[in-house]
């Protein structure tokens, strides 16, 4: 475990968690290792076929919190403050059937809710032992808490964005023509590195067509002269926030008139979209704002995506940016506003910045330029 979160916050989280499952009519949430239980626990670990599983009652359920450990994998949990947590720890061993264990923990739900990654087998092997009991996924409840950053949180994805900003602040060094999307994928990859994150969770470098393709990653495409090529890079730091910062380069020269014209539209809808956050707007809202003006340009087709996604522990989480989302906004709340213009082909222009929702408005958490950069 790395970066650890204050005991009293997690304790705080597992408080809210049991009390948003009640709302809900969930008895139990179950959660396996992944973001979720990283969230609540500070845990930071993999889950393997052997069922570890944290047990989480709702809000006046009769089971107390547990976490259901193989015994074999006991040790790597001695820094979690399970004690202080008020969590049980529970061992199983090899030969025991771990979803009788974490049945007779559950305290006779009427009604659970499974984590939204947790791996196939387990979610069948906790129907199993609990055949006649409503599964939902969890994730519903969860969201409400960690859509929601607390200071704490906001501060290490400023620290995330600050990061990657570095790192865009270097394209310069990599980016040229004769050079391959994948050469200078290798070199953005060890810059993210040498910035502290713990890896590149993706580096997209899309030269020329591919840059219209919104989740290219890299090729052995020599990236030309005239290019225009889109840099989307980012990954988590060691305390599991990640960066994602999106920024459009043109290579070899100024381009022509047609480029520069698209990527004005571009660039004020970006602007226009985190102008419009706040608190009170709906998401819904947000992606209006950006997509409206790219329309109003003869460009609506061309915008084939949402505005933007949550991020936290996960790139992409919630909430979603996007057309019938209604969601209203709080402070706390930090997502991508990510608009861009691909013309299939030819070429593709995108410009994302993290936001955070404040109090009045909207705070970016990357600084550097949003002009078409010229290298």
């Amino acid at each position: 475990m790395t970066d650890a979160v204050p005991t009293e916050l997690l304790a705080d989280r597992l408080r809210r968690a049991g009390e948003h499952a009640a709302d809900q009519g969930t008895d139990v949430l179950f959660l396996t290792p992944g973001t979720d239980l990283r969230y609540l626990t500070g845990f930071d670990g993999s889950s393997h076929e052997r069922l570890t599983c944290l047990v989480v009652p709702a809000a006046g359920h009769r089971a107390p919190p547990a976490l259901v450990v193989p015994a074999l994998e006991a040790p790597g949990f001695a820094d979690v403050p399970l004690e202080s947590l008020g969590i049980d720890l529970v061992t199983w061993t090899d030969g025991e059937d771990p979803y009788l264990l974490v049945s007779d923990l559950a305290g006779g739900p009427t009604r659970m809710a499974v984590d939204d990654d947790m791996a196939a087998r387990h979610v069948l092997g906790l129907r199993h032992t609990f055949p006649d009991v409503p599964q939902s996924l969890g994730g519903a409840v969860l969201r409400e808490l960690r859509m929601r950053k607390d200071p704490a949180e906001v501060d290490r994805l400023r620290a995330a964005g600050q990061a990657i900003d570095r790192v865009h602040a270097r394209m310069g060094e990599f980016l040229r023509p004769g050079r391959t999307e994948a050469e200078v994928g290798a070199d953005i990859t060890a810059a993210i590195l040498a910035e502290g994150h713990a890896e590149a969770a993706f580096v997209i470098v899309g030269s020329g067509p591919n840059g219209a393709s919104p989740h290219h990653d890299v090729s052995d495409r020599v990236i030309e002269s005239g290019d225009v090529v889109v840099i989307d890079i980012g990954g988590p730091l060691p305390d599991g926030y990640n960066s994602d910062c999106t920024r459009t380069y043109a290579v070899g020269g100024e381009p022509g008139a047609e480029v520069k014209e698209t990527y004005a539209v571009l660039q004020e809808a970006q602007e226009r979209a985190v102008a419009a956050v706040r608190p009170g707007a709906t998401a819904a809202e947000i992606d209006r704002a950006a997509r409206e003006h790219i329309g109003a340009a003869g460009h609506g087709a061309h915008f084939i995506h949402r505005t933007g996604h949550g991020i936290g522990l996960d790139v992409h989480e919630e909430p979603y940016i996007v057309d019938g989302n209604d969601l209203a906004l709080e402070p706390g709340m930090a997502f991508s506003i990510e608009p861009g213009i691909y013309q299939a082909g030819r070429w593709g222009a995108r410009i994302e910045d993290i936001v955070v929702v404040t109090r009045d408005g909207a705070e970016r958490l990357n600084r550097n330029p949003r002009d078409l950069v010229v290298l």
